[in-house]
């Protein structure tokens, strides 16, 4: 197994919490209904209703690209659009998952900095040949907070992006595989960053963050709950012991779990950011406010890394920039290492 400080490949790639563990083994002990009818499961949704500040309902999953997909399918046609960015992770890394849950629909990529849709952009695409009978109809906007770059949508800029979307009668989606991530940065609550920025769907990531294989959607349009428990029965997500899944989510969203999580890993992405600024020959790629960060190294650097068994992405987006992701198991002295083995290596 990878040692955490040779780990920055991904927040994926640590492993999960004592807490957690420990209600997963509380939940195997005796019998408990199943499909989702157990007492747990019930905990979970009172808790996130309590946590978003309204009636919601709660479907789990075990992957985002499930809950990315499922809510995707129900608020599009087959002959509808998804407008997202184009570093999205539905766009680039579902391996046409959307498509295939909305049995056709098309993924109409966005511009913008930052990984974030351009308001004008977007503006422009929700009314681009709508009512048109050739070209696919303009159905739901999808947003990633945080971001494909590490970077997160203000309250404003969510709104805004609601706002138009609300206006064009579309829906709006947030693909929230690192939700957890953008609340600590912004310091806001949950429902500030989603129902009441215009979010219709959220896809409440935790695996990211703690978990160890569950996931969840977060339906604010309730109208959409019947269409979505048949899609994710027919999808495989709806388990028979879904109380394992129930248990993960249950300790995460105890004593706050989930955001002092996050908030450790925004803590170790700006110590690692900080550093890397002070050494010579290396360049932010863009500003990191979650536990993302993109820079770009010498290529002798990068390789001496990979000698010494660090692991992260490098070269995908282009040459000489690499990708460093830090996680609620990231240590002080994993940052300072990387740092020290960074500038010898300059």
């Amino acid at each position: 197994m990878t040692a955490y400080a040779h780990a920055f490949a991904s927040d994926n790639s640590a492993g999960t919490t004592p807490e957690i563990l420990d209600a997963v083994a509380r939940a195997s002990s005796g019998p408990a209904a199943a499909y989702g009818n157990d007492t747990i499961s019930a905990e979970v949704r009172r808790r996130l209703c309590e946590m978003f500040e309204r009636d919601v309902d709660v479907l789990f999953t075990s992957t985002g690209s499930a809950a990315n997909s499922l809510c995707l399918a129900a608020l599009t046609p087959p002959w509808g659009s998804v407008l997202c960015h184009r570093e999205s992770h539905v766009n680039n890394d579902e391996c046409g998952a959307p498509e295939f849950f909305t049995a056709g629909a098309k993924l109409i990529p966005l511009p913008g900095d930052d990984a974030k849709i351009d308001p004008d952009a977007l503006r422009a695409a929700v009314r681009h040949k709508k009512g048109d009978v050739h070209s696919v109809e303009p159905s739901v906007v999808s947003i990633s907070q945080a971001t494909e770059t590490g970077g997160v949508l203000s309250l404003d800029e969510i709104r805004v992006l609601g706002e138009i979307t609300e206006e064009a009668g579309l829906r709006l989606h947030m693909d929230g595989a690192r939700f957890a991530g953008a609340v600590a940065a912004l310091g806001c609550t949950p429902a500030e960053m989603s129902w009441r920025a215009g979010v219709d769907l959220l896809s409440f990531g935790a695996t990211k963050n703690g978990t160890m294989t569950a996931d969840a959607i977060v339906v604010f349009d309730r109208s959409l709950t019947p269409e979505l428990m048949f899609r994710a029965k027919r999808a495989g997500q709806l388990t028979s012991k879904m109380r394992f899944q129930a248990a993960q989510l249950d300790a995460y969203l105890t004593d706050e779990l989930w955001l002092r999580n996050a908030r450790h890993a925004n803590a170790m992405a700006a110590r690692l950011q900080n550093g890397l600024k002070a050494i010579p020959g290396v360049e932010l790629v863009a500003a990191a406010d979650a536990n993302i960060i993109f820079c770009r190294l010498p290529h002798h650097v990068t390789d001496g890394l990979l000698a010494q068994g660090y692991a992260f992405y490098h070269d995908r987006w282009e040459p000489g920039v690499a990708r460093l992701v830090t996680s609620f198991a990231t240590a002080p002295e994993d940052v300072d290492g990387l740092l020290t083995a960074i500038s010898a290596l300059s």
